[in-house]
């Protein structure tokens, strides 16, 4: 009898075309046994004699949801107390974790102080109606490096109104304006950079980072990763919030998405101080 995750690969190899020798073995499976589950419509784990667990009865609803969504373990466990589930989240953790891997990141993790730095940049997530319209969606991100809370807005726009204006809205969520704020080369604060020389700044937004007294930091050229926070802030934006959810007019993405920052995003509790992200307004 074969696990989930093997099941999954087997699928897998066969969708790429593999025949049955070749999946065996490179799986290191008998050729009978691929065979087998390579006709199998879906997966059907043999019944073992174990202590039944509170999670047992959801975990068919957890796979179907899993192959349909990149869904995170916070988004299946309030889909699942909502059909009355009154277990814990570690155990279903615990699940997603063997059938679906965590990847282990690719670069170090830069260390900042409280209140030292923020991060900004800009997410896409296909369109939203506007009216009589059908308009590009966009959303801004600002994540505080420290305590990792973040602000999301969503504009159909990234001018540099748009740009500044959401800047001044995190400010006021957060309360506080951090000493500087990390960008990419996004094009509304870096006219040009290049390697080996001073980034050149977009004037209106340098004058706009005096005014509120925070300093620029332009990441390096192709060193996106050094702004990683906000990076895993925009896809856990659209995992945990935009994934599955049904938009009908743009019109109530914002009180949604302020609604998931204050009940979902930033009261998780923080991986290094161990501590709720609403602790950190001013970090």
């Amino acid at each position: 009898m074969i696990d989930y995750e093997t099941y999954c690969r087997i699928k897998q190899c066969h969708e790429q075309g593999l025949k049955i020798s070749q999946i065996a073995t490179t799986l290191s499976l008998d050729q009978r046994t691929v065979n087998a589950w390579v006709q199998e419509g879906a997966y059907h784990p043999r019944k073992k004699a174990l202590r039944p667990s509170k999670l047992d009865p959801y975990k068919p609803k957890i796979v179907q949801s899993l192959e349909k969504y990149a869904y995170t373990s916070e988004q299946i466990f309030r889909q699942i107390k909502e059909d009355g589930y009154d277990g814990g989240i570690s155990i279903l953790k615990d699940y997603m974790h063997k059938i679906r891997p965590k990847r282990t990141p690719a670069y170090l993790t830069l260390s900042f102080a409280p209140g030292e730095c923020a991060q900004v940049d800009w997410g896409h997530y296909g369109s939203v109606q506007v009216g009589s319209t059908v308009r590009k969606l966009s959303f801004f991100v600002m994540v505080l490096s420290y305590s990792r809370m973040m602000y999301v807005e969503f504009t159909v726009s990234q001018t540099m109104e748009h740009f500044l204006g959401c800047h001044v809205n995190a400010f006021n969520f957060f309360g506080a304006v951090p000493e500087k704020v990390m960008v990419d080369n996004l094009k509304s604060a870096v006219i040009r950079r290049m390697v080996g020389q001073a980034p050149v700044l977009n004037a209106k937004y340098l004058d706009f980072a005096n005014h509120y007294g925070f300093t620029i930091k332009a990441c390096g050229v192709a060193k996106g990763n050094e702004k990683g926070r906000v990076e895993n802030a925009v896809g856990y934006v659209k995992t945990s919030f935009l994934g599955g959810l049904d938009m009908p007019s743009f019109s109530a993405v914002n009180p949604g998405a302020r609604q998931w920052m204050d009940q979902v995003a930033n009261v998780r509790v923080h991986g290094t101080t161990r501590k709720l992200l609403r602790a950190g307004l001013s970090s």
